[in-house]
């Protein structure tokens, strides 16, 4: 009898490559891979690659002489060992992965991972395949569902992708050249793979795409669906908790999402909105198409639709032609809205796109304002994270801390906290009693009294201390006011769901055109 074949996928980058594995290792189950943490012993070792990064592809090809030493080591052993290459620097670099890298057998791009047992058969054969052209169909048509112990193998929270691509074309960005042009599945497609997910356990999802917000995919009723309807609707599967969505555009943050937020108790209140700079001559040079006070006045809606939302953002610092006051109207914006976190880069060229023509910062520059942002940036999440202090806040214990009897879940902000509590409270929501704030996390107690969590003074805008909170929502009602019963509850979020797939609401004041 022939032993099982093992298969090692190592995921770079973001949630979409790690929702993307998934589906490649449930794609090769029926024919017979079962997955492996350890390469050395496996049989197939996939890398699923973000271009997203600096010096992406040399990471890639460090990662693949790393590898060429297992494959060789098996050779001796007697035994053959596949390296492939997917995702994004594998659709950017395609045959160039090959010629540079001998030891690659397959290449095969970020569209087109549904194919990977007849690519793989073809490389038994002995070829080369390199397979990167966008194909006619949807991949999602085609790929196997997850086995339920596959899904609960993997824990219980869960990112599920509902939209890709992109059609912003910011001239940093390599996403649209990459991932291709904004397509979003059909809700029936995603409301029955969250269905099967929260069968098998999972209680927290999260729903991604390269513009989440951008998401139109077409409804039962033949019409397109907005991200805020796809929400709705997921919010009445049993099991689902919590739901989340990334990574989410300014121009498409329309007033029937902030009114979900405002409606939705399972959308949890943390949001992720990349601004990527304060600057408005800065954010029309990246083609960005808002600008920082559409921005702000965005976070004010929102923050005024419900008051205890917290926001993270991203930054790119020493973007070309970026200046000294440029730079200051950015650590003016981010003073003014007050993240609970971000994520900064200095920029770096992208081959192929605009902005690696512009005249550039020099690197010296560059690095130093990004300390400086950096230090801002982790003042702000510092202070976040203290007034947590001695409240009580809900927490979906997720999986074993480093101690002995100890869990780690997260918070509705994301933050990791850590508690002591037996195994078998995994995949509970628990409210927790913060007695420590840490540098990166939170540890508390499970409490057992009940509570009500609002965000703090300091964890809110200049602008929402002032009054923005207390604004009269002009936002449509997509939900029952509290004290219904729960049949006539569902029966507003029936009515609900018909507006906002009718039609569309007023956009918002002073808001530019949102074409995508």
């Amino acid at each position: 009898m022939s032993r099982a074949r093992k298969v090692h996928i190592k995921s770079f980058g973001c949630q979409m490559n790690v929702y993307d594995s998934n589906r490649m290792a449930d794609t090769l189950a029926p024919a017979g891979f079962a997955e492996t943490a350890a390469a050395d012993e496996a049989d197939l070792v996939i890398l699923n690659t973000c271009h997203i990064r600096e010096k992406a592809a040399e990471k890639v090809y460090s990662e693949i002489g790393r590898i060429r030493v297992m494959k060789e080591a098996a050779a001796r052993e007697g035994r053959a060992m596949t390296i492939a290459v997917a995702g994004c620097v594998a659709q950017a670099e395609g045959k160039e992965i090959i010629r540079r890298a001998s030891a690659v057998d397959l290449v095969v791009g970020s569209q087109n991972y549904h194919r990977l047992p007849e690519l793989l058969a073809r490389v038994e054969r002995g070829e080369k395949v390199v397979d990167t052209d966008f194909p006619v169909e949807d991949k999602f048509d085609v790929l196997a569902a997850p086995t339920r112990a596959a899904i609960a193998s993997r824990g219980v929270t869960a990112f599920v992708t509902v939209q890709e691509g992109c059609d912003k074309f910011c001239t940093f960005c390599v996403v649209p050249y990459t991932r291709g042009a904004e397509v979003s599945r059909p809700v029936e497609r995603i409301v029955a793979e969250v269905e099967r997910l929260a069968d098998a356990g999972v209680r927290e999802i999260t729903l991604i795409g390269q513009n989440v917000n951008a998401y139109h995919g077409r409804g039962p009723d033949g019409r397109a669906w907005s991200l805020a309807a796809l929400l709705y609707r997921l919010s009445e599967i049993p099991g689902v908790a919590r739901l989340r969505y990334t990574t989410s555009h300014p121009r498409d943050m329309d007033d029937n999402l902030i009114a979900a937020h405002r409606d939705l108790p399972a959308l949890m209140p943390y949001v992720h909105l990349p601004v990527q700079s304060g600057s408005d001559r800065v954010l029309a040079a990246m083609n960005r198409k808002h600008t920082a006070a559409h921005y702000r006045e965005i976070i004010a809606r929102m923050r005024a639709a419900r008051p205890d939302l917290a926001f993270s953002s991203d930054f790119i610092v020493g973007f070309p032609g970026e200046t000294e006051e440029d730079f200051g109207e950015t650590l003016d914006l981010i003073e003014d809205v007050r993240f609970a976190s971000a994520f900064s880069f200095m920029y770096s060229p992208r081959p192929g796109t605009p902005a690696a023509d512009m005249e550039q910062v020099p690197l010296e520059e560059k690095s130093e304002r990004l300390q400086r942002l950096q230090a801002l940036i982790t003042r702000q999440q510092r202070a976040f994270n203290a007034t947590f202090a001695g409240r009580t806040v809900d927490i979906l214990l997720e999986k074993a801390g480093r101690l002995a009897g100890q869990l780690v879940g997260k918070s509705p902000y994301l933050q990791a906290v850590q508690v002591m509590a037996p195994a078998s409270r995994m995949g509970e929501i628990v409210p927790v009693t913060i007695t420590e704030v840490g540098a990166n996390s939170l540890f508390g107690e499970i409490s057992s009294s009940p509570y009500f969590l609002s965000l703090p003074e300091s964890g809110r805008s200049t602008a929402q201390r002032s009054g923005g909170d207390r604004a009269q929502s002009t936002l449509p009602r997509i939900a029952p006011d509290h004290g219904f019963s729960h049949d006539r509850q569902s029966q507003n979020r029936k009515s609900a769901k018909a507006d906002l797939r009718g039609d569309p609401t007023p956009p918002l004041q002073g808001r530019e055109s949102a074409g995508a």
